[in-house]
């Protein structure tokens, strides 16, 4: 069979790649009046506010090509920003996407790329409006930026919590982080012996919530639905105690989360041991799984005790009585943030 010759990004140009790369990008929102194609985008006045989030991702920093398929790195990178629209309680509009790549990549490379970019911007009605392409020395980096529309009233900040709010969070955690360590070690597996095939079988939920996760637009929605503002909420991206810490920081308290609370689910659990990681643990600090972590009243406990889309963890309490995690015996151990850090070594 013969090899499918790839082309070089040298033979299209900047602009050429730039046109084959947006031709098919479809327009979902009313409030874009020119998309892709000219110097700039135009947007639509509304009587919302916008909400405007940018996020950069690093080769061999937030993402190894080694095992993320290009198509799933394309919906991720829009999924991540996204979900920073929704912590704000803001519905998602349109994006920017800006890339640099060294020569290493074809133009039906970075096609794949942008098949998962456009799959994640129908899934969400979010309109491609523009971005940027350029070379690069070293790898690949994506640069995203959201925008979002939300009612004066209705913006959430990190800031708003109040003693006794109610901490929640949706779906479940630690999952997106086990799948991640399942894919470094099978890696390294391959690495030292490629004639060993990586085993990922049976792992279907945590590989998918590494490589193909969600934005909780529909918690926006709910919300909406149910008549809940939240009075702070931030998305889990860098690891529950590093968000709890976040939202305590900036509203000017403390916290207590509960362990046997937490959400967990089996196929986490069993990874997590199998790793000889505690669960707990894979949830405080793992990250990427683009839940949203909020504070609601008590006098709204009426409106969230049965809802089976997010649970209740924990309280806001005064700030001297500690940011704590209550372990299932009663004690205490406080909470520190060992979540990601793009800075760390």
């Amino acid at each position: 069979m013969a090899t499918k010759k790839l082309t070089d990004i040298s033979e299209l140009g900047e602009f050429g790649l730039i046109k084959r790369l947006t031709e098919k990008t479809q327009l979902f929102q009313s409030s874009t009046l020119k998309g892709v194609g000219d110097d700039a985008a135009i947007l639509g006045a509304s009587n919302k506010q916008r909400v405007v989030t940018t996020d950069l991702l690093v080769e061999g920093v937030h993402f190894d090509l080694a095992y993320v398929p290009l198509k799933h790195l394309g919906y991720k990178c829009i999924i991540a920003n996204l979900s920073d629209v929704c912590a704000m309680n803001a519905v998602p509009t349109q994006v920017t996407v800006s890339i640099a790549v060294s020569s290493r990549f074809s133009v039906e490379a970075l096609e794949e790329l942008y098949l998962g970019i456009h799959a994640a911007c129908e899934r969400y009605q979010v309109d491609l409006i523009g971005g940027d392409t350029s070379s690069s020395l070293s790898g690949m980096v994506i640069s995203v930026t959201a925008i979002g529309e939300v009612d004066p009233d209705k913006a959430v900040l990190r800031s708003g919590a109040s003693e006794n709010d109610l901490v929640c969070v949706s779906g479940d955690l630690g999952a997106a982080y086990m799948g991640l360590q399942l894919l470094e070690r099978e890696k390294a597996v391959f690495k030292s012996n490629p004639n060993i095939q990586p085993d990922l079988s049976g792992h279907d939920y945590i590989l998918e919530r590494q490589l193909h996760p969600e934005a909780r637009l529909d918690m926006v929605r709910l919300f909406a639905e149910i008549g809940l503002k939240p009075t702070s909420m931030i998305d889990v991206s860098d690891g529950l105690s590093s968000e709890i810490l976040h939202l305590c920081n900036e509203s000017k308290l403390g916290a207590k989360l509960y362990a046997d609370k937490i959400p967990i689910l089996v196929e986490t659990k069993e990874m997590a041991e199998e790793f000889g990681i505690e669960p707990i643990v894979a949830a405080l600090s793992g990250g990427e799984d683009y839940e949203l972590l909020f504070t609601v009243p008590l006098s709204e406990i009426e409106k969230i005790k049965d809802r089976k889309e997010f649970r209740i963890i924990g309280r806001m309490c005064a700030r001297q009585e500690g940011m704590d995690l209550v372990l299932s015996d009663g004690s205490e151990t406080p909470i520190i943030a060992h979540g990601w850090n793009a800075f760390s070594a």
